[in-house]
């Protein structure tokens, strides 16, 4: 019953799925129930469904074995559905987190250039909504044992932050979607923003910029708001308290400084070699989201983004490509974001005025 819910909350809320869409479904085989689900109503509903089920060490396998030629080949299929379909879900599904932990990561820098262009492509279509997207999870031992949960947690903590034990699960997004459009009417009335709490001081303008209301359609769950910040304007110190995880790889206690847009500084009590790499990628040292999490039914990390960047009460900034729809410009392979907690003391200033503290808005 649950997935059944889950599916319909995918389908008719989060893509608004239309009859003769074409919807791209990428995900594992770990996923199959909820993908049956999600396939049936989206056949109910009239769509064409195309599915990718990727299976145990695949990544990890390609990377080990293939040659210069296959990691820049770019799937044919792959390349139509980004440019062409109406609709891509990914469902999260992992079998190991750490499976490309270990491979070649000059092989890893091959294949993400290769796919540069395609990824351009991506955030262009579903930043104009071109293509509707959204991203969701399929609660797997994987995921459970990185969240130090055991799987029945896992999933009752997927599921509440989905708001899928709500009768109507819909109905509730539909109010967070309202609570938050005035947030973001408010932010949208300012040009100046400053992120201060116990070790950390950072300011940005966002003049000219939009503030876009994360609502749960691309995201499942979701709850935030977000912008891209003047690329050149982001000044100051920010550090990152929650476990960061990139290319499967966890970065803690990360603190950058920076300078007129740039990040010129950048420490990690762990993953240090991580932060290094990813500074030499361009674009990177460079701000392309700042954001405010405001889904207060995720209340712990779990080291897992799509869940922690929503958690209430805190702020995260994502270094890299930033999202065409908030008017951001910086390119880049890299979307990584970090987040902090800002429910002991946080605050948050809009052109001086306090409208944020202790992790919730003070203004409405």
């Amino acid at each position: 019953m649950i997935l059944k819910k889950y599916a319909q909350l995918l389908i008719n809320y989060c893509l608004e799925i239309k009859k003769g869409e074409r919807l791209f479904v990428s995900t594992t085989t770990l996923a199959e129930p909820l993908v049956r689900e999600v396939y049936r109503e989206a056949i109910k509903k009239g769509a064409h469904v195309e599915i990718d089920m990727s299976f145990r060490e695949k990544g990890r396998i390609f990377y080990n074995e293939a040659s210069e030629e296959q990691l820049k080949h770019i799937s044919p299929f792959r390349k139509m559905a980004i440019e062409t379909f109406d609709a891509y879900l990914v469902i999260r599904a992992p079998f190991n987190l750490r499976e490309e932990k270990n491979v070649n990561g000059d092989k890893k820098n091959i294949a993400s250039m290769a796919g540069r262009e395609l990824s351009e492509t991506y955030f262009r279509r579903t930043g104009n909504k071109e293509m509707k997207r959204s991203l969701c999870q399929y609660p797997t031992l994987a995921s459970a044992q990185e969240a130090g949960m055991s799987l029945e947690e896992y999933q009752e903590f997927v599921f509440n932050a989905c708001h899928l034990y709500a009768d109507n699960p819909e109905a509730e997004w539909l109010k967070i979607r309202k609570n938050q459009q005035q947030i973001v009417d408010f932010l949208n009335t300012k040009d100046q923003i400053r992120y201060h709490c116990k070790e950390t001081d950072i300011t940005f303008s966002v003049k000219d910029r939009t503030w876009i209301n994360s609502d749960g359609q691309s995201n499942m769950p979701s709850g935030e708001v977000f912008s891209g910040p003047v690329e050149d304007s982001v000044n100051g110190i920010v550090h990152f308290n929650y476990p960061s995880i990139y290319m499967h790889q966890e970065v803690a206690d990360i603190r950058l400084t920076v300078e007129n847009g740039k990040v010129v500084k950048w420490t990690a009590e762990k993953g240090q070699e991580v932060l290094d790499k990813v500074m030499e990628v361009e674009g990177a040292r460079f701000f392309g989201e700042v954001a405010i999490g405001t889904n207060y039914n995720i209340q712990r990390a779990t080291k897992n983004i799509l869940f922690d960047e929503k958690i209430g009460g805190t702020i995260h900034m994502a270094v890299g490509q930033s999202y065409h729809q908030t008017g951001g410009k910086n390119k880049s392979a890299v979307h990584w974001d970090m987040i902090t907690d800002m429910k002991d003391g946080g605050i948050i200033y809009a052109d001086g005025e306090k409208v944020y503290e202790n992790g919730k808005f003070i203004i409405f």
